[in-house]
């Protein structure tokens, strides 16, 4: 290999996600020359087949899901609200398109980052290829994100994942999903107030296993009162294209025996797994894990120094705002003279069903398997005014506090608002105070965040 036929940068960036695109930005501020490498689309899943397209699919199921229960609150809303998907499609394709238009400008108008449209792979510890060109840097930053898991037995027939069904132009007749939890709940009432007919299969006894049982049973009560079927227990699944030229399904589900069923598409979601086969890591050293997850440490650098990990690919979160704040972290780190730390950072996350999840921190579950002592707040949705005025009183919130230092632990929120209330929680858990601040506040009336005070007045012994 020829030194002279490799260009040196001061960093390169794998992958253009939403810890590569903002961390490519901030080096260049700061008078870095950046090799900046996309093999796919610029965003990453977030933008292009994760949060942005779902969300507008979510509340264009929302505007019909409304115009068919205008009767409960006294409206009269004529028959006939019909999805048009390939409309609908149109909106969300917009929406990416300005995103990615905005960050190509960006890249294009500064000088610092130069771009390189290609696969990456290593042939060196700090050398990377692109097509037929080779770069090195003293600090590359791997940004490759995650792909959806394909079980070798559905290779062979025709399948649709989170991506490739936002591609749909016409809904599904009957949709079949394997996996139910998060991608599969939001699609499967999605498409299911749309007008497809879905059935969720999942392998486990409940849906949505890392969650309370109550919050399992709660999500599946709401889907299965708006006509989603599901199939737990299934074991022993498999699948086939039938004659009809749709999907047969076989499942031996725990309290059915052998089942069939047929649907007209079949979306897969049953997990995700790192994009980091093709890098070429072992000519690095760079550690990776049995699923290929990249070791990192608390500030998200390999055990080969210079070489960072940053957002899906590394294990340490599975979400946009995970992988942002990893950003954050290298980013107020190299330049601010911080000392910010992925351990620093409390999970959490939404689930777009509809009334939505908020979770911060433990569950119920985890502080019982754990043997701790705290306190359990809990209110049903049902208790809350400005609920029952919406007329949206499904679910409940759950808050877990330890007894002795009385800091809030966890909490659920399932209900209307639920993603964005859990927000006050996750802000009294960051300033590490009492639980006791925000029981004593003074919320607006009326409004759903008021019954946070309210669940906080009456803990009980878990």
């Amino acid at each position: 290999m020829d030194p002279k036929e490799i260009i040196t940068f001061d960093a390169i960036v794998i992958g253009s996600g939403q810890a590569g695109t903002p961390l490519v930005f901030k080096l260049a501020s700061e008078g870095q020359k950046v090799a900046f490498i996309e093999k796919e689309h610029f965003g990453g899943t977030c933008l292009n087949n994760g949060c942005t397209p779902t969300k507008a699919y979510v509340a264009s199921a929302r505007r019909i899901w409304e115009a068919q229960h205008g009767e409960d609150l006294g409206i009269d809303i004529p028959l006939g609200a019909k999805a048009n998907l390939r409309k609908i499609k149109a909106r969300k394709d917009t929406l990416i398109q300005n995103s990615i238009d905005g960050i190509i400008k960006g890249v294009e108008q500064n000088e610092n980052i130069i771009f390189f449209k290609g696969e990456a792979r290593f042939e060196g510890k700090k050398v990377v290829a692109v097509n037929n060109t080779l770069l090195t840097a003293e600090e590359i930053y791997i940004n490759v994100g995650g792909s959806p898991f394909i079980p070798d037995g559905y290779k062979a027939i025709p399948y649709l994942t989170n991506q490739s069904i936002l591609e749909l132009e016409e809904l599904p007749e009957h949709l079949l999903i394997i996996g139910g939890s998060y991608i599969g709940l939001e699609f499967g009432q999605m498409f299911s107030r749309l007008g497809s007919k879905v059935t969720i299969i999942e392998q486990g006894d409940t849906i949505i296993g890392r969650e309370d049982e109550e919050t399992s049973q709660t999500i599946q009560q709401i889907m299965e009162e708006e006509g989603v079927a599901f199939r737990l227990g299934a074991t022993c699944l498999t699948a086939k294209k039938n004659e009809h030229g749709g999907i047969s399904a076989q499942i031996n589900c725990s309290k059915e025996g052998m089942v069939e069923i047929e649907g007209s598409h079949l979306l897969l979601a049953v997990g995700r797994r790192p994009n980091t086969a093709n890098l070429q890591l072992e000519k690095t050293a760079v550690k990776t894990d049995g699923k290929g997850f990249i070791h990192v440490d608390d500030y998200l650098e390999t055990n080969v120094k210079g070489i960072f990990a940053l957002g899906d690919c590394n294990g340490k979160g599975a979400f946009t705002h995970t992988a942002y704040n990893d950003y954050e972290i290298i980013a107020e780190n190299k330049f601010d003279g911080k000392n910010r730390k992925v351990s620093d950072r409390i999970t959490t996350y939404g689930l777009y069903v509809d009334p939505p999840l908020g979770r911060v921190g433990i569950t119920k579950r985890e502080a019982r398997q754990k043997g701790m002592d705290v306190l359990i707040g809990h209110r049903p949705f049902s208790k809350i005014a400005r609920a029952k005025e919406k007329g949206e009183t499904k679910g409940y919130m759950s808050v877990v506090v330890d007894a002795s230092t009385k800091k809030i632990l966890g909490a659920t929120i399932l209900g209307v608002g639920g993603d964005e209330i859990i927000s006050s929680i996750i802000n009294i858990m960051y300033a590490d105070t009492s639980y006791e601040v925000i029981r004593d506040s003074v919320q607006p009336h009326p409004t759903v965040s008021e019954l946070i005070p309210t669940v906080l007045e009456s803990l009980t012994k878990l």
